[in-house]
């Protein structure tokens, strides 16, 4: 009897584990496993490696981190499209600041986090105070840096110091280091989420503003905190950037349209644009397979442009299947 007991709980344990996944993993899974004989066909290595997947998630990064950030930005039901402007803005002043010196990480880590804590203060006192619509807002912001960028700096600046680098291509236990970083921000940004008051705040202003107001919640500064979150970890991405590249140059988070790509990781892994419904691993989801798309499509040699087509048809069908399960959960 007792042992009937434990194996019932435990299968609704595990039922309640797997309803916890966002269902775009599985999406994802499929795709893995559907690319598989493509892959071997077209691969010299016979099929999916590891090499092929570290490459992939490595790739997805710089990616992932802004992704976060945009995540909570969504949540509150905001935008944030200066995004891609401050990972240059972080690029440059990293390799500008640190000239190839190792001792000047220190000083320049800290300063471009604060910078971009400070451009995310920007763009939530000019939403909240001003109440100035968050497109136009923090595509104003992202213009004027993209503007000051372009007149002072018209090159890569500098170059970050090799020991710097070593975030971008060093190990840890023989696990590339930007996974760790990705997945260790993952997990503190869930926690953040699901398991602090200032989570709760973000879910509910996103799910009604006006209710969260009335419960004595002071909207105004969780929506405040949700784009300084973003401007930190917008920052933060220019910073892997950097160690990446080695320099940063006022294009490159334009060219990466960073703010364009984070916005579709969140919309295709399930966090509603409305806000108040979603989080950050479904948000994971989303940049694993736009990375997916990118490293299968060089992978076998396909025309870059088709690739951008289904991306397209990716977001289109996620937010129609999410708006539809909406619609069903309110009838």
């Amino acid at each position: 009897m007792h042992s009937s007991t434990a194996h019932r709980a435990s299968r609704v344990r595990w039922r309640g584990m797997l309803r916890a996944v966002p269902p775009v993993f599985w999406v994802f899974m499929l795709m893995l496993l559907a690319s598989v004989p493509l892959l071997g066909v077209h691969s010299r290595a016979g099929g999916m490696s590891w090499a092929f997947l570290s490459n992939m998630l490595e790739r997805s990064v710089t990616l992932g981190i802004v992704a976060v950030g945009q995540t909570f930005v969504i949540l509150v039901a905001s935008i944030d499209l200066s995004v891609a402007f401050v990972i240059s803005l972080a690029a440059v002043l990293a390799s500008f600041i640190m000239q190839g010196n190792p001792a000047m990480i220190a000083v320049a880590v800290p300063l471009i986090l604060l910078l971009g804590m400070a451009i995310g203060l920007v763009n939530g006192l000019l939403v909240t105070r001003l109440k100035v619509n968050p497109l136009i807002a923090t595509l104003g912001v992202g213009l004027i840096i993209q503007g000051v960028l372009s007149t002072t700096f018209q090159n890569f600046a500098g170059s970050v110091p090799a020991e710097y680098q070593q975030l971008a291509y060093g190990k840890l236990f023989g696990i590339p280091a930007p996974i760790i970083l990705l997945l260790s921000l993952v997990g503190v940004a869930s926690y953040v989420l699901h398991r602090t008051r200032f989570g709760a705040h973000v879910y509910a202003v996103g799910g009604n503003q006006e209710a969260a107001r009335l419960a004595g919640i002071r909207t105004a500064k969780v929506i405040t905190s949700a784009h300084v979150i973003a401007g930190l970890l917008a920052a933060a991405a220019g910073l892997f950037l950097a160690s990446r590249l080695g320099s940063g140059a006022p294009w490159v988070g334009p060219d990466g349209i960073y703010d364009l790509e984070s916005i579709a990781a969140v919309v295709v892994g399930g966090t509603l644009l409305a806000g108040g419904r979603g989080g950050v691993f479904g948000t994971l989801a989303g940049v694993l397979i736009l990375g997916f798309i990118d490293s299968l499509f060089n992978q076998l040699g396909i025309d870059p442009y088709l690739k951008q087509v289904l991306r397209g048809a990716i977001i289109i069908v996620a937010v129609a299947v999410y708006s539809v399960r909406s619609s069903e959960e309110v009838a």
